[in-house]
């Protein structure tokens, strides 16, 4: 009898793959992969394509040679700078290489302690170190060696001190203070900004420092934006000869473009905004095949007439990629000569444009499209809230002889779109945004909740549409197209909702392909309940990072196939690129541009990086407002909601003014807390008291700090967490242990602690 052949190995799933890395500390390769799943020669092939799909999706990095590791880790051994110790004493690090706006914020790294290497190194600081994963994504790293090569320069304030001096850096990550000698002051006043140079010569206390360069002074609020540019390395000062090339423009000669002068065509923006570059007209469609739609005219500034390939104005705005807007002033990616001169729409003045006509059919779906270089007239600069008060039946002198012409014809083109978009099922968040108002002395006057009104969905609704008409064009020409794409939310992250949601008694299915619906019914469950703010966060959380780039794989978030920016671009160079690849595709007579795109490959990376940089910058910027604004109510006592959860504390955002502070884990009521990352709560082993993300809490400002922008809390004494909070926990069990955010050494259970 013949021996039959050897079955081969079940091919483990995806999941099973990550789960197999994700056990191992540091890296493993694929030949480990094959021999722990006993795979033959064929399945290995299959393997190595499995891997190469996981690394494509960003749930595998890669370490030495071709060894694997979870998206996030960290190699086994890395760069770090050394940030200083924690509130615990616990000396911190974070990676050289970390970007904060293009990965988010690092896993916490500890610093083991090592007496046989001499002095313990400070802040400033750069080692190599060796890493291992101890709990919940942070590491402890043991010290191989120290290198050259600290962070060149530290913003900072001043402080006199006699002759000598020390700095604070504004960077709440920067660590603790330098010492200044007097030789290297460089004549820093007191409460100055500078920018501080670390030198050598003190092994041991405060690390030394020169002033190489001073900005001025800092004074409250005012200095927030000043910091914010400089620590984000974002450039304020357009060179020469892009200032002069701006200052040379001039009208544009009609020409080939269409005359669109007569048309009744309207700005409407914020009442603070200088530069408008769009503009928006509609009118029942009298095709007698589209009963009830509707015909749009979106049009939008002409920059790419101004701005060539590779001229001055090019490359600044290149290498800024969009604008920044802070509380008190724009820092604009094109001189003020063009932002809020020719390429603005003002009114009753001639201005080239890019015209979208759309043709909408009565659910606002888009039926055809045309773009065409033309020359507009704007009618009115009209703001949200008057086109809202006009509809609403309260027209001013401006609106009411546009009231039935122009308005409700934007109105009734509006309706059709909010149907499209109700029927596409786009992702619909519940996140309330607030607005830093300044007075005449820069320092912070209030904290507002910005409206959401009808006119500020119409506009965006409008701009989504031209959007669409501009990536749908681009491809049909089959024209180079620098997509604004969104991706699904990845299997990780997915399975990690699906853990948290299960510990409310929701549930997100598996095995069908996600879509932003299956989200939006999530969240109409938990309307009107106290889950409401957990499942908000939880979801925006799980969704990717939206991201330029010439390869189409749809947005997400919009529920659509194909999507680009077109409508901005006097702030946005990806918009810009847009524009001239449609140019390209237009008749030569309507005003050619020179055949080369340059590598929109390489450009989207760098345009998705600057994006960040700006979001980071903004936040920054905001954060100390904020700080400024609370620091004469420390010692108040405050309505918040958790909005993160570490094994170091919790966040918590206020929610009177939005801002945001640290509750550490060390001011918690007295037990030993496990971090349960599954269901982003801290849990007490003793008590079992919960805390998670979006339960409402009562807080007592503890410190506010402007420089850095940080602000610590400690929960009030006589508040008690809500009854549903008990709830939830006795549904699941604690996972992963930590004391006040640290495993215990060695794994062990700790012997109970009360404070003294």
């Amino acid at each position: 009898m013949s021996k039959s052949a050897k079955k081969p190995a079940v091919f483990p799933s995806r999941d099973d793959i990550l789960e197999f890395i994700g056990r191992h500390p540091g890296s493993v390769g694929k030949r480990e992969i094959a021999r722990a799943f006993k795979l033959d020669a064929g399945q290995r092939v299959r393997l190595k394509h499995v891997l190469r799909e996981l690394k494509d999706e960003g749930l595998l990095g890669p370490a030495r040679g071709k060894r694997l590791r979870p998206a996030g880790a960290l190699p086994e051994v890395t760069v770090l700078d050394i940030v200083g110790p924690d509130a615990d004493g616990e000396l911190m690090a974070r990676p050289a290489k970390w970007n904060d706006g293009e990965d988010g914020p690092p896993p916490p790294v500890y610093v083991a302690p090592d007496k046989r290497r001499g002095a313990a190194p400070g802040p400033g600081d750069r080692v190599l170190a060796r890493l291992r994963p101890v709990d919940h994504g942070a590491y402890e790293a043991r010290i191989v060696r120290r290198l050259a090569g600290a962070p060149d320069t530290v913003l900072g304030v001043f402080a006199a001190a006699g002759p000598q001096g020390r700095v604070r850096p504004v960077d709440r990550r920067g660590g603790k203070e330098m010492i200044v000698a007097a030789e290297h002051r460089n004549g820093a006043e007191d409460g100055e900004l500078v920018v501080v140079q670390p030198v050598p010569g003190r092994p041991f206390g405060l690390r030394a420092a020169k002033v190489v360069e001073c900005l001025g002074g800092r004074t409250g609020a005012r200095s927030a934006t000043q910091i914010a540019l400089r620590g984000r390395g974002i450039p304020v000062e357009f060179p020469a000869d892009a200032l002069e090339q701006a200052e040379r423009a001039g009208p544009v000669d009609p020409g080939a473009r269409t005359d669109l002068r007569g048309l009744p065509l309207v700005t409407i923006d914020g009442a603070d905004a200088r530069d408008f570059d769009d503009a928006v007209w509609a009118e029942p469609d009298t095709s007698p095949d589209n009963p009830g739609g509707w015909h749009l005219v979106v049009a939008i500034a002409d920059v790419a007439w101004y701005v060539r390939p590779g001229d001055a104005l090019d490359r600044a705005a290149r290498q800024r990629g969009n604008s920044v807007y802070f509380p008190d002033r724009a820092v604009h990616m094109l001189p003020e000569a063009l932002s809020a001169g020719w390429c603005s729409l003002r009114p009753r003045e001639d201005r080239p444009c890019l015209a979208a006509h759309l043709w909408i059919d009565r659910e606002g779906g888009l039926r055809r499209h045309r773009i065409q270089r033309a020359m507009m007239r704007s009618a009115a600069r009209l703001t949200y809230e008057q086109v809202q008060a006009a509809r609403d039946g309260n027209p001013d002198d401006t609106t009411r002889p546009l009231l039935d012409t122009v308005i409700a014809p934007l109105y009734g083109a509006f309706a059709a779109l909010d149907r499209d978009r109700v029927n596409r099922g786009v992702l619909d968040l519940d996140l309330p945004e607030r607005r830093v108002v300044l007075d005449d002395s820069g320092e912070v006057a209030r904290i507002e909740t910005r409206r959401r009104l009808d006119s500020h969905a119409l506009i965006e609704a409008f701009m989504i549409c031209a959007n669409v008409a501009a990536a749908e064009t681009l491809e049909s020409r089959k024209r180079p197209c620098m997509y604004r794409v969104h991706d699904q939310p990845t299997a990780e992250k997915l399975e990690s909702l699906r853990t948290f949601l299960a510990t409310l008694g929701l549930n997100l299915a598996r095995g069908q392909v996600i879509q932003p619906r299956q989200f939006n019914a999530l969240l109409s469950k938990v309307a009107g309940t106290p889950h409401v703010h957990m499942v908000n966060e939880a979801v925006l959380r799980s969704q990717a990072q939206a991201e330029y780039g010439p390869d189409n794989y749809g947005h997400f978030g919009l529920a659509l196939r194909r999507y680009c920016h077109f409508t901005s671009p006097i702030r946005r160079y990806a918009d810009l690129l847009v524009h001239r690849a449609l140019i390209r595709g237009l008749k030569p007579s309507a005003g050619a541009l020179p055949a080369d795109p340059g590598d929109f490959a390489e450009l989207g990376a760098h345009l998705s990086v600057t994006e960040r940089r700006a979001a980071a910058a903004e936040r920054d910027a905001v954060d100390r407002y904020l700080a400024s604004y609370m620091a004469d109510k420390v010692g108040g006592t405050f309505a918040g909601r958790i909005n993160g959860v570490t094994r170091f504390g919790l966040f918590v955002t206020l929610t009177e003014s939005g801002a945001d502070g640290l509750v550490p884990i060390s001011t918690l009521p007295d037990d030993y807390y496990d971090h349960l990352s599954e269901c982003h709560a801290l849990r007490g082993r003793a008590s079992g008291r919960e805390f998670r993300l979006g339960q409402p809490v009562e807080v007592r400002l503890t410190e506010a700090d402007a420089v850095t922008g940080s602000l610590v809390m400690s929960l009030s004494e006589d508040w008690t967490p809500p009854a549903w909070v008990a709830e939830l926990g006795a549904r699941r069990r604690s996972v992963g242990s930590v004391k006040r955010g640290r495993a215990p050494a060695g794994g062990r259970k700790p012997p109970p602690r009360r404070r003294p």
